[in-house]
């Protein structure tokens, strides 16, 4: 009996230094690591992940067929603008066309009684200006009374030249904006003359 209380005494002190060793080793590898970790420089450790870029408000509902920016409406009305003035400056044009096609043709026919070949091309192109402008200006064909009815090509041609001349300064003398009744008026008097002219065409 001495025997085993002996066996057993000295076992119980073999698992007891066993124990405290596995609870020494674990104490050394934790503390270990955890002194690793903490040695280890900031450059080498990873990047934290970045916060969400905030949204950014005025990008918001905004794509290519959104509300046009205030410089875009600039320079829309630019645009529109300078195209207004070169049709304005086109009709000016047309216009001083109109009183020098007037003159000639009363120079040419003022001593003859029926309209040649050339004279006709210049009524024709005189025709096309006039149409042009009363359309530029609004206008249509229109019922037109001629007071004091020349009779023959002389006194034609020459209300011609005298409606050439009023309505090119009619034109000249009205601004971009402003609609025209008397433009319009004076043109189909003048196509109203130059279709009596085509009554002496042979």
């Amino acid at each position: 009996m001495p025997i085993v209380k002996v066996n057993s005494q000295n076992r119980m002190k073999k698992i007891s230094n066993r124990v405290r060793a596995v609870s020494i080793l674990t104490f050394v590898v934790l503390f270990g690591g955890s002194v690793a970790v903490a040695q280890i420089p900031a450059s080498s450790r990873p990047a934290p992940t970045p916060p969400p870029r905030p949204i950014d408000r005025r990008m918001q509902g905004r794509d290519d067929t959104g509300p046009l920016t205030t410089f875009e409406e600039e320079m829309r009305a630019k645009r529109a603008i300078k195209l207004a003035e070169k049709d304005h400056e086109d009709n000016i044009k047309r216009a001083r066309e109109i009183a020098q096609i007037g003159k000639e043709l009363q120079e040419t026919l003022k001593d003859k009684s029926i309209v040649d070949r050339g004279s006709l091309k210049k009524v024709e192109r005189l025709e096309k200006l006039t149409k042009k402008i009363r359309s530029e200006a609004g206008g249509e064909d229109e019922e037109v009374t001629i007071e004091n009815k020349p009779a023959d090509l002389c006194g034609t041609v020459t209300k011609i030249a005298e409606a050439s001349e009023s309505l090119s300064k009619n034109v000249q003398d009205t601004p971009r904006q402003v609609v025209s009744a008397s433009v319009i008026g004076k043109a189909n008097v003048l196509l109203e003359l130059l279709k009596m002219v085509r009554g002496f065409v042979r």
